[in-house]
């Protein structure tokens, strides 16, 4: 069963999701909606993503779980292969997983990621260039890379 936690963060409300050794779900949102439940777990994936945001963390090292079909497994896979304040198109994507003519499906796996900003879907941009969905929303995927491109505060 998933429990759930909601941290005020930069951009609003941070949904934790996480079972008993992991988190399964990190994503930004628009109200509470469950049972406020933190834990220790929760905190700690919160205070990691707060220091990424203040440009304090590159890496997240909470234990966390990613849960979906085998392809968005793979995309998730090859997001995390990523570089901290790279970008990389979702065409790039498709062609690191072996399927290049599957731009569209890369989008909808990126779509779905339930972990948001740790596993970097904000890092992939539209072939042209331009900054094209985000489940956060296109001002934070903006803010993000804008964040990576600052040096990294020890």
């Amino acid at each position: 069963m998933i429990k759930y936690a909601y941290y005020n963060f930069k951009y609003g409300i941070l949904k934790i999701g996480y079972k008993e050794q992991s988190v399964v779900y990190l994503k930004r949102a628009d109200k509470i909606d469950t049972k406020n439940e933190p834990s220790a777990l929760s905190d700690n994936a919160y205070k990691q993503v707060c220091e990424y945001l203040e440009g304090r963390r590159v890496i997240f090292d909470f234990p966390y779980q990613l849960e979906g079909t085998e392809f968005q497994k793979k995309v998730w896979d090859a997001l995390l292969q990523i570089p901290y304040g790279t970008v990389c198109t979702y065409k790039q994507v498709a062609e690191a997983i072996g399927s290049p003519r599957g731009s569209r499906a890369v989008g909808l796996a990126n779509n779905k990621n339930p972990i948001n900003i740790v596993v970097p879907c904000h890092r992939v941009i539209g072939t042209n260039g331009r900054l094209v969905g985000y489940a956060g929303g296109l001002a934070m995927k903006e803010a993000l890379l804008q964040l990576e491109k600052r040096p990294v505060i020890n």
